[in-house]
């Protein structure tokens, strides 16, 4: 059987298009996978800094709750004084 270059030109041309889809898909998963590793490097900042806030924030509660007994003691030792003795 003959070739039939009309059936040639166009899988050549189907061919062209298949390629340069696959090249663009292959670009852009390319640029999703490079966007997915900053997410995940922020997301790992992010870990890092909300680890670091919530060792302060218990720092700061175990600070007050240091002030709140002071209080309480000090409030304790001055029931029962006259304010306007001296």
């Amino acid at each position: 059987m003959p070739e039939d270059p009309i059936a040639h030109s166009e899988l050549a041309a189907l061919t062209r298009r298949f390629e340069e889809v696959a090249e663009k898909n292959d670009r852009e998963f390319g640029i999703i996978k490079s966007d997915l590793t900053a997410v995940r490097l922020q997301v790992g900042n992010l870990d890092q800094k909300v680890d670091r806030i919530d060792g302060r924030l218990e720092a700061l509660g175990q600070q007050m709750e240091r002030n709140q007994a002071q209080i309480i003691e000090l409030l304790t030792q001055m029931v029962g004084r006259h304010t306007d003795a001296g």
